[in-house]
């Protein structure tokens, strides 16, 4: 089976899906001949800033054996890039420009980094860098002011529950909605990471259609029915039901952030229900059959209030400062069961 986030990486501009804010300042750049001889890509994984990369050096006619890829991670000393200041002043094969994309350039020693900068300071025409990063912080800022920077950001889920439902579709496999919202989700912004659980799903399933329960199987996720015991035990004020659910979800292994998150959403769309019955056919876009029947019914018996969801959100903004992990999920239980 082919990887699928290579077969289906864009290849120009219009195929970039989610940095519309970059495509445009870059597309526009090159069509008005101002180019930079440096740019600095920084956002989280997978949001395609080597992609961008390649598609910008291709909108230069720069041909393939113009363009250099190095991984500043396994390439990160003062003498590798001793040797690409070497390199660089050598004239490019065919092409007006060479072009040198350095990616998870922040992993560059310090004595490399100053040899780095006297090449950004005074580069050869003919010469652009594309520097790539996921922690921007860790780039001194003498290099980030040499270049032009463009932060990319996370698509939004929707934006990615598309993009995995359509090359679902491509490949011949049918995703129910609750299917491509939870690879969306468990992507965690990354059309990479949720590409890549995306063919782990169509590699193990029996047929053509993907059920959410599939995914739930092969990814670890939290159950839906546990997320539904869970809320509704909460809405009841229930806490003995609610703790068992937080134990049972510990006990599986499933991530606590994961977990807590699937919670916020299925609740998020209960409250709507509540309060705007036009919501309805945006949710149901969103959710499986089963989960829609559920939320209906909770909708229904209107006992979500906003102080409900206050309390979820701080719990989930505590998780990652949690030395034990579940521990802000059961505090938000007793406090909103004891209210």
């Amino acid at each position: 089976m082919p990887v699928l986030y290579r077969t289906y990486r864009p290849s120009k501009w219009s195929e970039v899906v989610g940095q519309d804010h970059i495509v445009s300042a870059l597309k526009d750049a090159v069509e008005g001949q101002r180019i930079s001889h440096a740019y600095l890509f920084s956002g989280s994984r997978g949001t395609g800033k080597t992609t961008v990369a390649r598609i910008l050096a291709k909108s230069l006619g720069t041909a393939d054996e113009d363009v250099y890829e190095i991984d500043a991670a396994s390439n990160r000393g003062i003498d590798d890039i001793r040797e690409l200041r070497e390199h660089v002043s050598a004239s490019p094969f065919v092409s007006v420009y060479k072009v040198y994309i350095i990616d998870e350039v922040h992993m560059l020693s310090k004595d490399a980094w100053n040899a780095l900068l006297k090449t950004l300071e005074e580069p050869p025409k003919h010469v652009i860098f594309i520097l790539a990063t996921t922690e921007l912080d860790k780039v001194p800022e003498t290099i980030i002011s040499r270049c032009q920077t463009f932060t990319f950001r996370k698509p939004a889920r929707e934006v990615v529950r598309k993009q995995v439902a359509s090359i679902a579709k491509k490949e011949g496999y049918e995703l129910d909605s609750g299917a491509a919202d939870l690879i969306a989700l468990l992507g965690d912004g990354s059309f990479r990471d949720a590409l890549g659980m995306l063919e782990k799903v169509i590699s193990t399933s029996p047929d053509k259609k993907i059920s959410r329960e599939e995914v739930e199987n092969i990814a670890g996720a939290p159950r839906a029915g546990l997320v539904n015991s869970f809320i509704q035990a909460l809405l009841a004020k229930n806490s003995d039901e609610a703790l068992k659910c937080v134990g049972q979800a510990e006990k599986s292994g499933i991530s606590m952030n994961t977990f807590v998150t699937l919670i916020l959403e299925k609740m998020r769309f209960v409250l709507l229900l509540q309060h705007s019955a036009s919501s309805k056919d945006s949710i149901v876009e969103r959710v499986s059959p089963d989960d829609w029947i559920f939320i209906e019914a909770e909708a229904a018996k209107k006992l979500l209030t906003p102080a409900m969801l206050v309390t979820m959100l701080a719990a989930a903004d505590a998780l990652g400062r949690a030395r034990i992990e579940q521990l802000p999920l059961e505090m938000a239980v007793v406090e909103v069961c004891g209210r």
